[in-house]
């Protein structure tokens, strides 16, 4: 570096941010936890820290620990738990997405997408004119990789609260058992939809399918309470839907 010029950070020291891993634990300040397969060989593997590197773990259902690496081998991972904190990033919108099932990355896309909007659960559909039907263990499996693409999801944007992937359903059984205040179903609809005065207490949102949803399936919909939401003169994919849609009620009504 020349003479008489500043270091370009100003002469402080830059601290990398610390990773966050998703580990379903009982924390408590003072004790060692033992990372489970998945997260032990990202940590250790991939992201190659070694004793001494700061973690943040996250339980799943709100609460965080600040912890630092005391073992990185490759048979075991251990972190240290040093202090506990609240979650601090939960949208205060309760939203219950009931997406139609999209093939592969699509509803994998669809899910980060809406947990990194702040979705509270998410419940795969089967529509008419959905494509992909899932039962036994391919359900099962499909079901555990959702979740845990979920939980990736709250790993990079913050949040210590994992939102639930629901089994998958019948558009039917899910429209049934909808409580939610405010209910909308993507549809080209009247506008005026989100033109509430009151903040609802929670929303379900509905997304159907690449070929939308049937007739009918509206008509149950609206039949449930549910108001049709229309997003514009274009046709949206279903797995940009949920972004658009979530990112409007969270600006009307959440946190952004």
């Amino acid at each position: 570096m020349p003479a008489g010029r500043p270091p370009s950070n100003g002469g402080r020291a830059v601290a990398s941010r610390a990773p966050r891993i998703h580990v379903a634990a009982d924390f408590r300040i003072g004790g060692d936890v033992v990372l489970p397969e998945g997260p032990a060989r990202h940590v250790a593997r991939v992201l190659r820290l070694g004793p001494g590197a700061s973690l943040i773990l996250f339980d799943g259902a709100g609460r965080e620990a600040r912890a630092v690496l005391v073992e990185a081998g490759r048979k075991q991972v251990v972190a240290h738990v040093e202090a506990l904190v609240p979650g601090q990033s939960e949208s205060p919108l309760a939203v219950h997405l009931g997406q139609a099932i999209a093939k592969g990355d699509r509803m994998d896309y669809a899910i980060q997408k809406a947990v990194e909007l702040g979705v509270a659960a998410i419940t795969p559909l089967h529509t008419e004119h959905g494509d992909v039907r899932l039962k036994g263990d391919r359900a099962a499996k499909r079901l555990a990789h959702w979740q845990a693409v979920a939980a990736s999801a709250c790993e990079q944007c913050g949040r210590a609260v994992v939102p639930r992937v629901h089994p998958p359903a019948g558009l039917d059984d899910w429209l049934s058992a909808r409580h939610e205040t405010l209910r909308l179903v993507l549809h080209p609809g009247t506008a005026g939809a989100l033109e509430r005065g009151e903040v609802p207490a929670a929303v379900a949102l509905l997304i159907g399918p690449e070929g939308g949803l049937a007739e009918p399936e509206v008509e149950a919909a609206q039949a449930a309470g549910f108001a049709p939401l229309g997003l514009g003169p274009r046709i949206l994919r279903t797995e940009t839907a949920p972004v658009v849609a979530l990112s409007l009620l969270q600006h009307r009504f959440g946190d952004l």
